[in-house]
């Protein structure tokens, strides 16, 4: 079901907005993947999204473990139970976590409980503008981060709620946090039912430490 079928009253429904974060995910897990060289330029392809150009990745062994990943995580999304969504990415070879970009996830009837005023339907411009700037951001991120010199591999961790229907190939993992780490706050998003809010969390340079 697209999108535009799931509006109501002017607002796009939880299961609407779950598809359209979804849909962020998938595209900036990608970008990621592609700005910090995990993959060779060679394994992506540049597709239109949100007005730009944004490089996915054609390797088989990727599109479907992030498949995998995207159906629960917006099936959860659509549930409200899911809080947070982590890419990892680690060395190869000492598994040590480099870089830790993270995506916390806010419903927005929770801010509205808490005492903030509702806001209006935000527009299809006003979301993709948003997004944009996001992905801009990660663009940009090879001007601050530190190059990877070491072959990185990458896993995707989230935090649902204690009673989400967790796929039996799923694993608990440890939050494989960064030591030692510098982090910068990229900007936000929202849809008429989510928050997206979003910062990189990376390595320090030992030589300036």
């Amino acid at each position: 079901m697209s999108v535009q079928a799931q509006l109501t009253k002017g607002k796009i429904s939880l299961a609407g907005s779950a598809q359209v974060v979804t849909e962020f995910f998938r595209y900036g897990i990608n970008s990621i993947l592609f700005q910090r060289g995990i993959y060779p330029v060679e394994d992506f392809e540049a597709q239109k999204k949100y007005g730009l150009d944004i490089w996915v990745s054609n390797d088989q062994q990727v599109v479907k473990y992030l498949g995998r990943i995207m159906a629960a995580v917006e099936e959860w999304l659509a549930a409200g139970k899911i809080n947070k969504l982590v890419l990892a990415v680690n060395a190869r070879e000492s598994r040590e976590t480099l870089e830790r970009w993270q995506f916390d996830v806010t419903l927005v009837e929770d801010d509205a409980k808490s005492g903030d005023k509702p806001s209006a339907p935000k527009s299809e411009k006003a979301l993709r503008m948003e997004i944009q700037a996001i992905f801009r951001q990660i663009a940009a991120s090879v001007s601050f981060l530190p190059i990877l010199e070491e072959k990185c591999t990458f896993n995707i961790l989230v935090y649902a709620d204690s009673d989400a229907e967790v796929p039996t190939t799923w694993t608990d993992s440890d939050p494989l946090h960064v030591k030692n780490a510098e982090q910068v706050r990229l900007r936000s998003f929202s849809t008429d039912a989510h928050r997206i809010e979003a910062l990189v969390a990376y390595k320090r340079d030992s030589e300036l430490c």
